[in-house]
């Protein structure tokens, strides 16, 4: 009976853990010439959390991504160390325009990907979702730390 006890909050635990992280998803838009391109997006905010992004993880479903919130507009640079999956990058302006697209980073690679200008956040999607969905440099990205929705 402990067991089956132990077993029961066990999974308990993990169902919460999951609902936890989905209700951590924020809605995410970008306006482009093909259409209004919604994702679920984690957002992070703190050097941690930002240090970690999405390393380790194997997978990231489409329509899911991070957005990084480096709270006003700056230079800045990602890489690929320890993250298993290709990602296209969308560095966005603090007036929610894409400023810059890398996509299909190389897994694992220390090479430096820079914003190649000030850059409010960058949004991270699994690799060759912009080439899919026709997403370019100069259309609009809504979200709350863009001013928008």
């Amino acid at each position: 009976m402990r067991a089956l006890t132990f077993a029961a909050f066990v999974l308990l635990g993990l169902f919460a853990a999951g609902y936890l992280r989905a209700a951590d998803q924020q809605a995410l838009e970008i306006v482009s010439k093909t259409g209004v391109h919604p994702f679920a997006v984690e957002v992070v905010a703190t050097e941690a959390d930002r240090a970690k992004g999405l390393m380790y993880r194997k997978s990231l479903p489409e329509g899911q991504g991070m957005l990084f919130d480096f709270h006003s507009d700056q230079d800045v640079s990602f890489w690929m160390q320890n993250t298993y999956i290709p990602l296209d990058m969308i560095f966005i302006k603090g007036d929610g325009r894409i400023a810059n697209i890398v996509e299909n980073t190389e897994p694992m690679s220390t090479k430096m990907i820079p914003s190649r200008g000030p850059v409010r956040g960058v949004l991270e999607v699994i690799g060759g979702t912009t080439r899919k969905l026709g997403i370019a440099v100069g259309d609009k990205v809504a979200h709350p730390i863009f001013g928008g929705r």
